[in-house]
């Protein structure tokens, strides 16, 4: 999965350079964070209803496009503010076996 995530990566660091007539992230590039974060927020609104939709039917079809769809904004947004989605595995590793209470409390999380 981290190759699949490295490769999406250079994709889109490449992309900040490109015309944003010539590809659908560089325009995301070009209209800024807000444009990017409203992208945000619309596929993690389409992945919970998808996932609604899901439990209710059993079809998990479109729960793995808008997740798909999710991830890859969320991506554009780290890669917008030169964060590397290594960043995001490397936490996701140092989590692995703490537990959620203990990770929280670490924080000084309610």
């Amino acid at each position: 999965m981290s190759s699949i995530l490295t490769e999406l990566g250079r994709v889109l660091e490449a992309r900040k350079n490109a015309s944003p007539d010539s590809s659908y992230v560089s325009s995301l590039y070009a209209k800024g964070i807000n444009k990017i974060l409203e992208k945000v927020g619309e596929e993690c609104t389409e992945t919970i209803l998808a996932a609604k939709d899901a439990e209710n039917t059993g079809d998990t079809r479109d729960l793995v496009y808008e997740t798909a769809d999710l991830w890859f904004h969320s991506l554009v947004m780290l890669s917008h503010l030169d964060v590397e989605p290594q960043a995001v595995l490397d936490e996701l590793a140092r989590r692995f076996d703490l537990s959620g209470l203990e990770e929280k409390a670490s924080r000084g999380t309610k």
